[in-house]
């Protein structure tokens, strides 16, 4: 008979899986450490068994006991299969900006699970690590894992993920790319590697994309840090730091947004087939751009770092995506102006008494669908192509009436400095969005125009 003595023994030996179609020709070969095939479907499986195996060793937890961390979901649940298979109770704080289907899945665990407000400091006493603190100090038999101070949590990776990733790789590993939340794959991992590596007479970058608002990036760049903003990709990055990384074995942090996080998570499931949260977004973007900086013939290695399935009302949902503005061009990419500066269009006015059939002349010779008009003291219409034929087809008016006549209040207003995911927004309301800077209209943005900037960008990126 060949079988498990329990769910915890497959925790580990995860395969590697080659990137095929979302990598260029001038790439590096980028492989996927699939930790999403662990049993509780993400790489904290391995640090959380660690610890508790840790803590049964050193006495600190007894039969009937109780777990309690603080926890964004992945090392819940990881501490939470434990609790199952050992018998122990569990409690888990949680803030309340992760997925439902996080909260939901602890809970089909058995564990007990209190939501906290996400934008409060760490040291407040409501925070999520401090309600966590108490909880443990209040429930008799209880064990915090603290799974941002406890060593054995990057001790794992040293033990399992560094050595398996090596032993994959035969030792020819570039790079190894991977998120920075408690720290402990990329310390533990990449401690072992760049040993490995060293011995080998040759080296290995460790790189830990971080996404904006998080403090890891200023932390490793510069010693020091300012106040943390709020991010939406959960799991990676933080607010504090923690004693469980290690910036002594990291060569590069790298900022990734929000957007592109949720973007390459669809793009992972959508042309790789590999269905993954916003957190290996992250980390799959930063990979990518590591693969395009070391070329082809160089290996990156990189975290998958849970499943999908517990995103599905988030990136995964259209309307939620929409909703947040990630289907609209990414703040970074630029201003308004910045877009009007590349473009050699003149604005052109239609004259409010001017007769309609003059407009649409104008309209078939410079290729246009719309005309703004002003009629004075700040009032700023617009005449469609749209509405001047169905009030003509219609015989509301003729084609000798005034422009005027049929002119609507300017709708889709923005302003030149504002970005242009804000243009983006307009354009799920309106065919145009119309530039207005101290009440005089200074350009017109279509959507073709949006897509030749974009192309351009990404051409100058190149």
């Amino acid at each position: 008979m060949q079988y498990y003595e329990n769910i915890l023994d497959l925790v580990g030996n995860t395969p590697l899986v080659r990137l095929n179609n979302i990598v260029e020709p001038n790439m590096a070969t980028v492989f996927a450490k699939m930790e999403n095939l662990n049993p509780s479907g993400s790489v904290k499986d391995r640090m959380a068994i660690n610890m508790v195996r840790r803590a049964e060793e050193e006495g600190l937890i007894k039969p009937g006991g109780t777990l309690v961390e603080s926890t964004s979901g992945n090392t819940g649940l990881g501490l939470a299969m434990a609790a199952a298979t050992r018998g122990y109770r569990c409690v888990f704080t949680i803030p309340d900006k992760m997925s439902q289907e996080k909260i939901d899945m602890l809970k089909a665990y058995g564990a007990e699970v209190i939501v906290t407000a996400t934008d409060l400091d760490h040291h407040h006493p409501d925070s999520y690590v401090e309600v966590a603190k108490r909880v443990a100090a209040q429930t008799p038999g209880a064990l915090y894992t603290d799974q941002y101070y406890n060593m054995y949590n990057p001790e794992a990776h040293y033990l399992t993920t560094g050595p398996e990733i090596w032993q994959a790789t035969d030792g020819m590993i570039d790079s190894f790319v991977t998120g920075l939340g408690t720290g402990g794959t990329i310390s533990g991992a990449g401690k072992y590697l760049k040993e490995k590596a060293r011995e080998a007479g040759r080296s290995v970058r460790v790189v830990g994309p971080d996404p904006y608002g998080s403090i890891y990036k200023e932390a490793f760049d510069k010693g020091e840090w300012s106040e943390p903003s709020l991010y939406r990709v959960e799991g990676i990055g933080h607010d504090f730091m923690v004693g469980t990384l290690d910036f002594s074995v990291i060569d590069e942090v790298v900022n990734v947004s929000d957007r592109d996080s949720f973007h390459m998570a669809r793009r992972l499931t959508r042309h790789e087939g590999i269905f993954a949260g916003g957190s290996t977004g992250t980390v799959f973007h930063g990979a990518l751009m590591e693969a395009r900086k070391l070329g082809p013939g160089k290996i990156v290695v990189a975290v998958i770092c849970d499943s999908g399935d517990r995103y599905i009302s988030k990136c995964f949902n259209d309307e939620w995506m929409r909703d947040m503005g990630y289907f609209a061009p990414d703040s970074h990419l630029g201003t308004v102006q910045d877009l009007l500066s590349s473009q050699q269009h003149q604005v052109v006015f239609a004259e409010p008494d001017e007769p309609l059939k003059n407009v649409i002349t104008h309209m078939a010779e410079l290729g246009i669908s719309q005309m703004p008009m002003s009629i004075g003291q700040g009032d700023l219409r617009m005449v469609e192509e749209l509405d001047i034929l169905r009030a003509v087809a219609g015989g509301e008016h003729t084609l000798e009436d005034e422009a005027r006549e049929i002119a609507r209040p300017l709708q889709g207003q923005v302003g030149p400095n504002e970005t242009l995911d804000q243009v983006q927004r307009i354009f799920e309301n309106d065919n145009v969005a119309v530039v207005v800077d101290e009440g005089q209209v200074t350009g017109i943005i279509n959507k073709i125009d949006m897509l030749e900037f974009i192309t351009q960008k990404n051409r100058q990126a190149a």
